[in-house]
């Protein structure tokens, strides 16, 4: 069976300047070229790469194929533009920090994004947001990993925390339209009237649910995994995004409506192991807090 046709399981797509901290040999490509890229990745093929913003998140989730009966719940694809030859250094960084991933795709300086649906991934996170957008644009949640602020990191250690902002992340961006053109005030009368009437999913409602299908596996009190809708909606426009979820049978262990308040303090109590958001203004907020990927879907962006 391909990966494109397995869908028992999350398949997440990483680039390898998510994964690992490449700052320095990226710094040399943008100096001096792809020459002396190659060069510099072959030089320093025996050396290690550091974690980048996405290695907890990835250590997390492969961490869940340990669980229970040890079933691949969960599985990483690196998609990266090194060259096969270039890649060398990265395979070997995913080897010494024991990752089990095992495939990837390098196409030398292409977009990789191309191979997000031959590997059936129902999520790409990179670092590069054009790669980002042509692959929200094909229909496949991605997120534009952000660097952290220093010392932002997730407080749970045990647990898998992954937080989601609601319109245009998780749900489309209906609602946000109507906020965007009418305001306020009109936002609230429109999601009050609509309340009964479930959201249209938004790029990331399909990793919600691969999520809610892991978490159905365990006890509620000993899932692995722990969600929350982290969202500047406050009541009476809560109604409607709860009666959503109700009606797409996908468990959240927790929602919090700020009516406008900055988030990152609230993803840091929740413990985030990653926070994804569609407005870059949240996502710079958040991402003193907690680690950050930024959707760039919906009104706010266009």
């Amino acid at each position: 069976m391909s990966a494109a046709q397995d869908k028992d399981k999350l398949v997440v797509a990483i680039s390898s300047r998510a994964l690992f901290d490449l700052q320095e040999s990226h710094r040399v490509f943008e100096e001096q070229g792809v020459d002396a890229y190659c060069q510099y990745q072959i030089e320093h093929e025996n050396e290690v790469l550091q974690p980048g913003v996405a290695f907890p998140l990835v250590q997390k989730l492969l961490r869940l194929n340990k669980l229970g009966n040890q079933r691949e719940r969960v599985e990483v694809v690196l998609l990266s533009r090194n060259s096969a030859d270039t890649g060398l250094r990265v395979f070997n960084s995913i080897q010494e920090h024991d990752l089990p991933i095992t495939r990837a795709a390098f196409t030398s300086g292409d977009s990789p994004f191309r191979y997000v649906e031959p590997f059936g991934a129902d999520v790409f996170l990179s670092s590069d947001p054009n790669d980002v957008a042509s692959t929200l644009a094909a229909g496949v949640a991605a997120a534009t990993m952000l660097p952290a602020a220093s010392g932002a990191s997730a407080a749970n250690q045990d647990k898998l925390c992954i937080a989601f902002d609601g319109d245009a992340v998780v749900f489309s961006d209906e609602a946000e339209r109507v906020y965007k053109q009418q305001g306020l005030v009109e936002f609230s009368k429109h999601e009050s009237k609509a309340a009964k009437r479930p959201l249209p999913g938004g790029p990331f409602r399909n990793v919600l649910a691969a999520l809610h299908k892991i978490q159905s596996e365990f006890p509620a009190d000993k899932s692995p995994i722990r969600t929350a809708i982290v969202t500047a909606r406050a009541a009476p426009a809560h109604e409607r995004v709860i009666r959503t979820l109700r009606a797409w049978e996908i468990r959240i262990d927790e929602a919090v409506f700020l009516g406008g308040l900055p988030k990152g303090e609230f993803l840091r109590t929740f413990g985030a192991d990653i926070f994804f958001d569609d407005q870059q203004g949240h996502c710079d907020s958040a991402r003193e807090h907690v680690p950050t990927g930024h959707v760039p879907h919906g009104v706010a962006n266009n």
